[in-house]
């Protein structure tokens, strides 16, 4: 009853032995197979356990579609129209971004294929939505190169300002989403031809003609567009875009400056041939100033007399006044002084 408890030992858990691998058929059999059948039987039954297969475990239903990937979505009518024979724009993934930003049926727009199958390459390569890339390539396609034509070359290269970003109108923080953050727009800069020439659409040394045949282009092709004139962040590039608006109400605003005159309007004209020589000119003026002077000092002589004379009446009439007064007071104050005197007579 008092004997101390000892703790019973526990028992070690029995560790489960894995099983050797199944040799491989390729290998060679060992002489202990043979000599030992029990071994080669053993082996054989290992074998045709590791080739039954696994009982089937319970899916869930519909697990097996979340299992399969989404089925991409089939093209749309204007990615299967912008084929390589009109211009080379792989298509991108769609940009889902904050705010709004992106968009769906994204390409990257890096050259237009003209007819004669020359290439107009967009440097660098825009990020557009197909229909705004459809757009700009039927634009380059047609009125471009006709323009390029008529100036005797063929066009190389579009500038490409800005095309998608995701930002505010106008680079404003705040501020309304802008066409360039859903991929719908492109700020163009300049058109460069084959022969090294380049068509900046702002430069008032182009010609005036060629920029207003661009202006007009642009105006009947797409809903916006803003230049020079419109605001100042236009000031150096051409925006357009496909915007949607009300009763398909459209934007043109850019004015197209004249060229600068080629030499200041501030500096003096040049002298006419009629004028007199310098020399003499000069000596006219001369004596013009002094007679001038000489009129202003007679005039301020004529002047000062006048003034002087006017002091001298005013004077003159001060004194008959004076006079005339002591004239009238001269017999009251007599006649007070006579009876002051009776008084003080009466008086003593």
């Amino acid at each position: 009853m008092f004997r101390e408890s000892r703790p019973k030992p526990r028992r070690a858990a029995v560790l489960a032995v894995p099983l050797p691998k199944a040799r491989p058929n390729e290998a060679p059999k060992a002489q202990a197979d043979k000599a030992d059948p029990k071994a080669e039987s053993k082996v054989e039954s290992r074998k045709a356990e590791a080739d039954k297969p696994e009982p089937e475990k319970p899916v869930a239903a519909g697990a097996d579609k979340a299992a399969e990937p989404a089925a991409a979505p089939p093209p749309s009518a204007c990615r299967l129209a912008l084929t390589d024979a009109i211009a080379i724009a792989p298509s991108i993934p769609d940009i889902k971004g904050v705010g709004g930003c992106g968009g769906e049926d994204l390409v990257r727009l890096e050259a237009v294929v003209l007819p004669d199958r020359r290439r107009v390459n967009v440097k660098p390569a825009a990020v557009l939505r197909c229909a705004m890339a459809s757009a700009l390539a039927d634009w380059i396609r047609t009125d471009m190169a006709s323009l390029a034509e008529s100036l005797g070359s063929t066009l190389s290269d579009l500038d490409n300002f800005d095309s998608f970003q995701c930002r505010g109108r106008n680079r404003v923080v705040g501020a309304r989403l802008s066409e360039h953050g859903r991929a719908n727009a492109i700020d163009i800069r300049a058109i460069k031809l084959a022969d090294g020439r380049s068509i900046s659409l702002t430069d008032r040394a182009v010609p005036r003609e060629t920029r207003e045949s661009v202006l007009h282009s642009m105006c009947a092709r797409f809903p916006t567009v803003l230049g020079p004139g419109s605001d100042w962040y236009h000031e150096d590039h051409i925006h357009i875009d496909l915007m949607e608006r009300r009763n398909n109400y459209k934007i043109c605003q850019w004015d197209v400056w004249d060229p600068l005159p080629h030499r200041a309007p501030l500096l003096p004209a040049d002298r006419p041939e009629a004028a007199p020589p310098r020399e003499v000119a000069a000596k006219s003026e001369t004596e013009q100033d002094k007679t001038e002077q000489g009129k202003t000092e007679q005039g301020k002589t004529e002047q000062g007399k006048t003034e002087q004379g006017k002091t001298e009446q005013t004077k003159a009439e001060q004194a008959k006044s004076d006079a005339a007064k002591s004239a009238t007071t001269a017999p009251a104050a007599r006649e007070s002084a006579l009876k002051k005197k009776r008084r003080q007579d009466r008086r003593f």
